[in-house]
């Protein structure tokens, strides 16, 4: 993992790839400056609650990664459910995976397990049609 220094201390990239668009908290108090600071902008946040042990949680790392390569005007948060309980339990995380979409501070919406959708687009609407009705809505 690649580091990533800003204004919250440290961050990791989530990605073996040091190109990753993708953050990761190791520290509930880092997230929460994080999550405060964009709260007051009109960015979408796709927070990606994993675990570690999560079978389905890495058959969707690819999907993610490749969103995050395609919408970089997105921030996408992977946050392990065992690292940050607190924030898991705070926006009720039950079922892993479960995606978060965040803007303005309030929760947008939720999806839970593995989307066939967005693992195989050829089963339904497009993958990115969830990201892309988010990211420009304000709420």
């Amino acid at each position: 993992m690649a580091p990533s220094f800003n204004n919250f201390g440290y961050v990791d990239r989530s990605s073996e790839s040091s190109n990753s668009n993708i953050l990761s908290f190791h520290s509930t108090a880092k997230w929460n400056a994080h999550f405060m600071a964009l709260k007051e902008t009109n960015k979408l946040m796709v927070l990606d609650f994993t675990a570690t042990w999560c079978g389905p949680c890495k058959l969707m790392d690819s999907v993610i990664q490749d969103f995050a390569a395609k919408y970089t005007d997105v921030e996408f948060i992977k946050i392990d459910v065992e690292e940050l309980t607190e924030v898991s339990q705070a926006l009720q995380v039950q079922q892993l995976p479960t995606f978060v979409l965040v803007k303005k501070g309030k929760v947008a919406d939720r999806v839970t397990g593995v989307p066939l959708r967005w693992a195989c687009p050829h089963l339904g609407p497009p993958a990115h049609s969830l990201v892309s009705q988010y990211r420009s809505r304000g709420l």
